[in-house]
């Protein structure tokens, strides 16, 4: 019962920011990240919402900033949260898994806005950065299959959706490694944690209410459906990208 609270506190997080950015809407006009116009949004979160969070996070890459925290120090911060919802999600804290996911998603982003706020970014820097987010996409997912442990078919769809995201991520790399440019598509790196993270925030608020109508269902059944999004888009998104790899190295 005590998880339902992270669920409360990542609901009010989200209505203060939704709240803060309808204030800028009105004396200011939409925000816009540089770096989001470079990466863009897709159809599944669109360049909208992308910006309204590198927003809300700016005044972390100040405080980073101003504290002389490097990259790779919010890099390994990202680890240490990662890893902490992955254990969470293995024990059944669905909220607290949100909580420490989403925080690790956010350090994720903003190691590399502190690294070009303050010109520190290096290849070294982008090597640790790929090499954590991989570890931490691992524990989030593998603690998804240990929860999911009684269910083979569960286990199943959570391993597929661990596929997915390596997969994705492993054309993107091979592109480069190619000198192709790597295609864009769905189901990226903060794609992913969005349609697994937000379901187990929703989870602890709404799950014992869909299993209370729908006995057939689980109280996780939205973690469930976020599973499906991912291994069904992602590795459609991921063989994609391998054809369109193909094509332009012929």
């Amino acid at each position: 019962m005590q998880d339902i609270y992270f669920a409360y506190f990542m609901g009010a997080l989200l209505a203060m920011v939704i709240v803060l950015y309808g204030v800028r809407l009105v004396s200011r006009g939409a925000a816009h990240s540089e770096r989001v116009g470079q990466i863009g949004g897709t159809a599944l979160i669109s360049q909208g919402v992308m910006d309204t969070t590198y927003w809300a996070l700016d005044p972390f890459v100040r405080v980073f900033v101003a504290m002389r925290f490097t990259p790779n120090m919010i890099t390994w911060s990202a680890l240490f949260f990662g890893i902490g919802a992955g254990v969470a999600v293995a024990f059944g804290w669905f909220g607290l898994c949100c909580v420490l996911g989403v925080w690790s998603t956010f350090l994720d982003i903003l190691d590399g806005q502190v690294a070009r706020k303050t010109q520190s970014s290096s290849n070294s820097g982008e090597l640790l950065d790929a090499a954590i987010d991989r570890y931490t996409e691992f524990a989030l997912v593998a603690g998804l299959i240990v929860f999911l442990r009684d269910s083979l078919p569960l286990m199943c769809l959570a391993l597929a959706a661990l596929l997915a995201c390596f997969m994705v991520s492993y054309a993107s790399a091979k592109a480069e490694a190619l000198q192709v440019k790597a295609p864009r598509g769905l189901m990226r790196r903060h794609e992913r944690a969005t349609y697994i993270l937000a379901p187990a925030g929703f989870t602890p608020l709404v799950g014992p209410w869909i299993h209370a109508h729908v006995d057939a269902l689980p109280s996780y059944s939205l973690v469930l459906a976020g599973l499906v999004m991912v291994a069904v888009v992602g590795n459609f998104a991921a063989i994609q990208r391998f054809v369109r790899i193909g094509r332009a190295l012929r």
